[in-house]
This record gives structure tokens, sequence and C-alpha cells, in this order.
């Protein structure tokens, strides 16, 4: 059962960016056509992507399996952990947003949740800025999530080209991180 509900580390990022791609898009007809009921697939996907990765999402099977691949795009591969940690906050919203419209009748309050969730994928989709991902490298610089539940994130002076002088601290995480993923891989073994 846990492997059902793993996510993947590490991530690419290329397939991340177009999903958030399509958050945007749907965030977007939600707030056009102002019809609550996109927020469904909206927060479904969030879930099924917080809890087991790409596997259970529609969205996530589509980048992963059909679009990326076709780009012939070389892989960025980043840490899985602030990934998984920005999708649970995306799930939290859009689920709040799924109360409020059909709990409360509050759909101008769901929609402004919608719209949040929409600039924060576009930042993520244009400019490989992911909020969530920020928050989590936050949080572990104030030691609220432990060191060990991403040792990549926790010391990025371990990466290749980061000088070896440096002094070892935590911090919040980097843009670029590997291009081959035995690069994390190797850095969560030892």
């Amino acid at each position: 059962m846990k492997d059902v509900f793993s996510f993947p580390n590490p991530v690419n990022e290329v397939s991340a960016r177009l999903v958030a791609a399509g958050v945007v898009a749907m965030a977007t007809l939600t707030l056009a056509l102002q019809e609550p009921l996109i927020i469904l697939p909206l927060a479904f996907g969030f879930v099924t992507r917080a809890l087991a990765g790409p596997r259970f999402s529609p969205l996530g099977r589509l980048v992963t399996q059909v679009v990326t691949p076709r780009l012939h795009m070389r892989p960025k591969y980043v840490p899985g952990p602030p990934k998984r940690f920005a999708q649970t906050i995306g799930a939290v919203i859009s689920l709040v947003a799924l109360v409020l419209a059909f709990g409360f009748g509050q759909t101008g309050a769901a929609y402004w949740l919608v719209g949040m969730i929409g600039v924060f994928a576009t930042m993520e989709a244009v400019f490989a800025f992911c909020v969530g991902c920020k928050i989590f490298g936050v949080l572990m610089a104030m030691g609220l999530i432990p060191e060990q539940v991403c040792a990549e994130c926790a010391n990025i002076w371990s990466r290749p080209g980061m000088q070896a002088s440096a002094p070892s601290t935590r911090s919040t995480l980097a843009n670029e991180w590997a291009d081959d993923p035995s690069e994390i891989r190797g850095r969560f073994a030892g």
C-alpha cells in the first residue's frame, strides 16, 4: 500500500511545469465561466497528486506519459518532497474552495481561492518559481520540517558546482538541482 501512495523522487521539473499549466487552464476556465463545478476536477487532481504523484491524476498522467515524452526536452530533476508539499497546499486550498462554493454557497470566496491557485500555478508554469517549494524551504530552515525529509533540500552545498568551502547551513531551495536523477538519489542513500 505504501508504494501506491508514494511520490516520485526526484521529479522532472518539465512535467511539473506542464501540470501547473494545466492547473492554470482549469483555474482560468473556472473564473472566466464563473463555473464552480470546475473546482471538482481541480481539487481531485491536487488531492491525487499529493497522495500518489501523477499515478491517479488524469492531468498528471497525460503530462508525464503523453506530453513530456513528445517534447524531446532534456529532463531537469528536482527533489520530490517540496513538490509534494506544494501539491498538498493546492489540495487544501482547492478543497476549501470546494466547501465554500458547494457547502456554503460562497462562490465569490471560492473564486478568490481559485484565482490564488491560478497565480501560484502561473508562477510555476512560466517562471519555474514554486511557491509551495519555497515555503517548504523556509519551514526546513526554521526546523519545522526535519532535514531527513529532504536531505538534498537541507544542504545545497553538497550539489555539484557549489563551493566546497561554503558553510553548511540550512537554506531555502535553489532553482536548479540536477540533470540526472541519480545525482539526487545518490545523495539520499548516503
